[in-house]
């Protein structure tokens, strides 16, 4: 079992980060207060503790996981392929696609969109199946 390591919100599109201790997820609008949680299929994006540091570690940086541009940071299970469920809390996520690297992460370091393009470094888009409130620590299931 894997464990809510961080979850952030983005107020406005292209805007810092902002974490969270905890947060409503809901199936009309993704995280509550997220300005791109309103799309069809990426109502929330996940990434994974494991592939994020081999990603760091290819480059020979460490970043701030915000750095990533995702809403939840999680450790401890593998990214669950597309129609998996991630299960965080009482949250219910279906994968709906591997999240795409943009231009965004070589604004944050050079060469990190490559270093997150192999084996879904870069995590995963979801929508809500059922929605809840999560906190950092909560448990963390992939089927």
């Amino acid at each position: 079992m894997g464990r809510l390591l961080g979850i952030a919100r983005a107020p406005t599109l292209r805007a810092a980060l902002v974490e969270l201790d905890e947060v409503q997820v809901g199936d009309a609008e993704g995280v509550r207060g997220d300005a791109r949680g309103r799309k069809s299929g990426r109502q929330v994006t996940v990434f994974f503790r494991e592939g994020w540091e081999s990603a760091c570690g290819e480059l020979g940086v460490r970043l701030p996981w915000v750095a990533r541009r995702a809403n939840l940071f999680v450790e401890g299970v593998a990214p669950p392929r597309e129609g998996g469920q991630l299960r965080i809390g009482d949250l219910v996520l279906e994968v709906t696609q591997e999240t795409q690297p943009c231009h965004l992460m070589e604004a944050a370091q050079r060469g990190l969109k490559r270093a997150l393009t192999p084996e879904w470094r870069g995590g995963v888009c979801c929508r809500v199946l059922k929605g809840g409130t999560i906190r950092v620590g909560d448990s963390v299931e992939a089927s």
